[in-house]
């Protein structure tokens, strides 16, 4: 299996590229628009033919690339069923199953972040989006988030998972590249609570800023901008 994990520094992004073997389908999550020809670099150096490209929500702090990959390559765009972009091809439904040539994920309805977020089981291994953080967990004070539905999501479905599955975020501060759902469980400050009602007053007194791109970012991840509708230098 090819694996590739590439960051955004601008961002803290994690993508994530994925294939069963070199000269065959290729599926991208979380891209950065901004590393867009990196990507296709990537896949042309192995022999890689992208089919399908997969955001885990409408992200507010970077503009996705999904669209311009689509654009670039003509691979189908896909998110959740709850997602409010203008220009997806394939709208998922919790545990459904998405394929590419020898590679299955099976998607996990799991909002809190926002109300449209997934993670994406694969094998040994979870997508968690911002839902679960090495660490951490995603905010939920914007963008329709909610903090019992996390709660639930987290406890309730992710945590439910093998212990040794690997726990891979769109997102590190840290320096960390994956976890596993067990040291999730025993060292994740927050989740080392005791019930839902401690999550939520936890979650509710982060105080945190909003991400710098916010304005922008949602925007133009629900009109599926692409690069040449976009003025980089001015974000």
């Amino acid at each position: 299996m090819i694996f590739e994990q590439l960051f955004d520094t601008k961002s803290s992004t994690y993508t994530y590229i994925i294939s069963s073997g070199k000269g065959r389908e290729a599926l991208i999550i979380d891209p950065v628009i901004e590393s867009t020809d990196k990507y296709i670099k990537i896949l042309k150096n192995l022999d890689l033919k992208l089919v399908k490209v997969i955001d885990t929500h409408i992200h507010a702090d970077h503009i996705s690339g999904l669209n311009e990959l689509s654009k670039r390559t003509k691979c189908s765009k896909i998110m959740g069923e709850q997602s409010a972009s203008e220009v997806l091809d394939m709208f998922v439904k919790d545990n459904e199953k998405i394929k590419i040539e020898n590679i299955e994920l099976i998607s996990i309805y799991t909002p809190g972040h926002t109300d449209c977020s997934y993670s994406f089981l694969m094998d040994d291994r979870v997508f968690t989006g911002d839902t679960l953080l090495i660490n951490g967990t995603g905010r939920t004070d914007f963008q329709n988030g909610n903090v019992l539905d996390q709660y639930e999501s987290i406890f309730k479905k992710l945590l439910k998972l093998p212990e040794k599955t690997l726990v891979y975020p769109a997102h590190d501060y840290n320096g960390k590249k994956y976890s596993t759902i067990r040291d999730e469980k025993n060292n994740n400050p927050r989740l080392q609570v005791t019930s839902a009602e401690e999550y939520v007053e936890l979650m509710n007194n982060l105080k945190l800023e909003n991400p710098e791109m916010m304005d922008i970012a949602v925007s133009a991840n629900k009109k599926g901008l692409t690069l040449d509708k976009l003025n980089l230098n001015k974000l």
